[in-house]
């Protein structure tokens, strides 16, 4: 959630240039299955839609202002983008602009931020 705090933030000062998704995919450390020993949440694996949504609504609550989309129970979205199991882009006219890292290690928000300056400069030149 510390994460998804910083990413609120950084949306929150490029919202005049560019739309922001979260996409909620399957759990990374469900409670029922590879636990992570700081795991905030007690999340257990996905079972079905429902369950997925219901467990989104805690995204929902770490970053109030962003849409939100929920991946397929066959991880369409979190296959097509690598995303296993969180990963940030920046999309422009259908094109990947950025591909950060897998996370947890990959997860730089200080890198998109870069990416965002160096794209809008690029709007203003």
């Amino acid at each position: 959630m510390a994460r998804l705090r910083s990413f609120q933030r950084l949306a929150a000062h490029f919202v005049d240039i560019a739309d922001f998704l979260l996409v909620y995919i399957e759990e990374a450390h469900p409670s029922d299955g590879w636990v992570s020993s700081d795991a905030a949440y007690n999340i257990p694996k996905h079972q079905c839609l429902q369950d997925r949504l219901r467990a989104a609504q805690l995204m929902r609550e770490g970053a109030p202002d962003c849409p939100l989309a929920v991946d397929t129970m066959d991880n369409a979205s979190s296959a097509a983008y690598g995303a296993y199991f969180e990963r940030l882009y920046i999309i422009q006219e259908e094109k990947v602009m950025y591909q950060g890292g897998r996370g947890p290690e990959g997860y730089k928000i200080s890198e998109l931020r870069i990416s965002f300056l160096k794209l809008h400069s690029s709007f203003i030149l």
